[in-house]
């Protein structure tokens, strides 16, 4: 392979999805023998794991560059291949979407307003876009949102909802105002706990008065520094499908917490009551249930903070070759509210590790850029894992994590397959 090929390993019959399959060691010669070449660390292999190359939804060979993956289209849902999301601010065409509703047509900017009301606020305030951006001081952070379900595919037995991969997340460039410094502003009785935001979006049904979703976050998240009603993503509008012209970002947290086509915040005496905030929508069990478990509503908790994570955006599961030069290997790594202290990689199952060069975040709830080389000692089948430990000493499982109704939270490690020839 000559030096210009170096950085476009071709691509080998392989996946990035991660089912739990059980399948008998006594197969893996058959495995090997259809793979062409050896599983290296077969030995090493964990009870009951199924190599990626063996779960298979699509092949490579075609030739073809993944693009974005349509899960739903009423309403709007689409992720991004890992690879997609290698960029260290993720541009617009690489965002996933996740809408509940009907994307909202014929916005006007000039004449849309914010109005902060509820009852926990000293007297309603309505803001034009122009309003925000001169009366108050502007701020520009980046910020990681992840959908909350980000990972569902993996759960077995299935849960419900769109089976998202690993492509529900990314971390954009936003500006805008502090939440906080509006609240500030139209003046907040000391009885307020929660913010809940609604959008303009439409609802499924057509019926204009139904709500599609209004979730929020309790006051202390809302008056973070990085909590922001932003009117730009990576300096230009907001694209209309990810909020245009006003969006409440809140990074660290499941996405749906950000709500888009804002035009109203309240302020409330409770937890926000509004659509999708009930039930197990957003929510997890508080504690370990069995698979297909029945749980009772007020058994379950809202979800905060996202957990430890991490994402190979390069090379594409699938990369082959050639085993006289090193591998690079990359990412991102993000904690919710947390940082992330440490990321490392294994290719042989899981059985050690190597650690990574890992970057400081540009600023809070921005994920971390990791990096590192990798040698291999024969020609074969491999699969490069990577594991981020938080700054609690919380580190990713290296299996998915307990089951729960909605399949939200799945953390486990992220896995690509490669091959040296």
């Amino acid at each position: 392979m000559s030096n210009k090929d170096q950085d476009k390993p071709v691509i080998f019959r392989g996946s990035v999805r991660n089912r739990r399959l059980f399948l008998k060691r006594s197969v893996l010669s058959a495995m090997a023998t259809a793979l062409g070449t050896p599983i290296v660390q077969a030995a090493k292999l964990p009870a009951g794991y199924t190599p990626l190359a063996f779960t298979i939804k699509s092949n490579p060979m075609d030739g073809k560059d993944a693009a974005m993956i349509v899960r739903n289209d009423r309403p709007w849902n689409v992720e991004a291949p890992p690879h997609l999301l290698d960029e260290e601010v993720t541009t617009f065409p690489n965002i996933f979407i996740r809408n509940n509703g009907i994307i909202p047509r014929n916005i006007d900017a000039n004449t849309w307003t914010l109005t902060i009301g509820g009852e926990s606020v000293e007297a309603e305030k309505t803001y034009s876009l122009a309003d925000l951006k001169q009366k108050f001081q502007s701020h520009t952070y980046q910020l990681t949102l992840e959908c909350g379900g980000n990972g569902r595919a993996g759960y077995y037995p299935p849960a419900s909802g769109n089976q998202w991969e690993e492509g529900a997340v990314y971390c954009a460039e936003w500006t805008g105002v502090r939440l906080r410094d509006v609240l500030q502003d139209v003046g907040l009785k000391d009885d307020a706990v929660y913010i809940g935001y609604y959008g303009k979006d439409k609802h499924l049904s057509g019926d204009p008065n139904k709500v599609v979703i209004s979730r929020g976050v309790p006051m202390e998240k809302a008056q973070q520094d990085e909590t922001l009603i932003a009117w730009a993503m990576n300096g230009e509008d907001i694209p209309l499908e990810h909020g245009y012209p006003l969006r409440l970002v809140c990074g660290g947290w499941p996405a749906s917490a950000s709500g888009k086509w804002v035009h109203r915040i309240d302020v409330r005496n409770q937890v926000h009551d509004g659509p999708k905030m009930g039930g197990n929508s957003y929510r997890v069990p508080k504690y370990t249930v069995a698979p297909g478990e029945e749980v009772p509503e007020e058994d379950f908790k809202i979800i905060e903070s996202m957990p430890v994570k991490s994402l190979i955006t390069y090379p594409k599961s699938g990369a082959m070759f050639d085993k006289s030069r090193k591998l690079t290997v990359r990412g991102h790594a993000w904690a919710g509210e947390r940082s992330v202290n440490k990321v490392e990689v294994s290719t042989d199952f899981g059985a050690t590790w190597q650690n990574c060069a890992l970057r400081k975040a540009t600023n809070r709830l921005a994920w971390q850029r990791w990096s590192t080389e990798l040698e291999f000692p024969m020609t074969g089948y491999y699969e490069v894992w990577a594991k981020a430990t938080d700054d609690q000493g919380v580190a990713q499982p290296m299996v998915i994590p307990g089951w729960n109704p909605k399949g939200y939270l799945n953390n486990a490690c992220h896995r690509i397959a490669v091959k040296v020839t």
